[in-house]
């Protein structure tokens, strides 16, 4: 059984793996100034990666053309996935860097 730190940690080892990846964040904030996610998004090739963190239960990332014009609700993907943080990292991060569509 893994603890919530576990996870916490390795949420975090992933973030550091996407920012070295090219990845950049932005952290988007409610009215009342409360954080509401942590976006990241990495323009390369042909391609847009974007990833939304809500919650360490609720993640959801995307890679989609690179001529996409709304990246935050596309209207065309070739890969997305949600689900817990940890495992939507984890396949972003498994993702060829090579592979456009």
């Amino acid at each position: 059984m893994t603890s919530s730190t576990d996870h916490v940690s390795r949420t975090a080892f992933q973030l550091r793996e996407l920012i070295a990846r090219g990845f950049q964040f932005l952290h988007p904030r409610d009215a009342r100034g409360e954080l509401a996610a942590v976006v990241g998004v990495r323009a390369h090739d042909a391609v847009i990666d974007v990833v939304r963190l809500h919650t360490e239960d609720d993640a959801v990332a995307m890679r989609m053309p690179a001529d996409e014009v709304n990246v935050l609700a596309p209207s065309r993907f070739s890969w997305r996935r949600r689900g817990p943080a940890t495992h939507v990292l984890e396949e972003l991060l498994e993702l060829p860097d090579d592979r456009t569509t």
